[in-house]
């Protein structure tokens, strides 16, 4: 008789997102007042599309809709990036983000800026990075995430690494944990099955 053929199981996403965390990195979800994210390779793919004097770059509509759930459960949303993008610009006044720096410089004086003006602190903040540009805001943030597909050296300076990949779902999962850390993913669902 042959070998008989077992067919690997398919991953489904819902699983994926349901993956139970540590509960001392669920303690630091709860305690986040601010989410700001770098863009390229955690809100985008890290692909960019360039022609001429345009740039085009893909956003993940399912990490949108978390970023404006998060803004009306009163966690506040930054974006930090060493690139100016105006297709960034578009996108973070489309979705009202509350801090966007765009500059060439570094992240970490961008963020204490974002700090000085709101009163928060490091241990309030979730960052999420994939690259060693993100390294010091990683080494110094309360939560810090870096997504799958992240540099090896941000997933060493994370308390959290993502099932999904930046561009692709990453920002949605951290959002999900931060509201469900809170206590308050549940009145979400509640109010959108009304």
């Amino acid at each position: 008789m042959g070998a008989h053929f077992q067919p690997r199981p398919i991953r489904n996403k819902l699983a994926v997102r349901q993956k139970s965390i540590r509960s001392s990195v669920a303690k630091r979800f709860a305690k986040v007042k601010v989410l700001l994210c770098d863009v390229d390779g955690v809100l985008t793919d890290t692909g960019i599309f360039m022609g001429g004097d345009s740039e085009i770059k893909r956003f993940n509509i399912q990490d949108g809709l978390g970023l404006r759930l998060l803004q009306q459960a009163g966690v506040k949303v930054g974006w930090v990036s060493n690139r100016p993008s105006y297709a960034t610009t578009l996108r973070a006044v489309e979705l009202k983000i509350d801090y966007l720096y765009q500059k060439d410089g570094n992240k970490v004086e961008a963020i204490e800026s974002i700090l000085a003006k709101t009163g928060f602190t490091w241990s309030q903040v979730c960052y999420m990075g994939d690259d060693i540009v993100d390294l010091g805001p990683l080494g110094r943030a309360g939560c810090a995430v870096a997504v799958a597909n992240a540099g090896i050296e941000a997933k060493a300076a994370a308390h959290y690494i993502t099932n999904l990949e930046g561009g692709y779902g990453a920002v949605r999962e951290v959002v999900e944990l931060i509201l469900k850390a809170q206590g308050k993913w549940d009145a979400i669902i509640a109010r959108m099955a009304q």
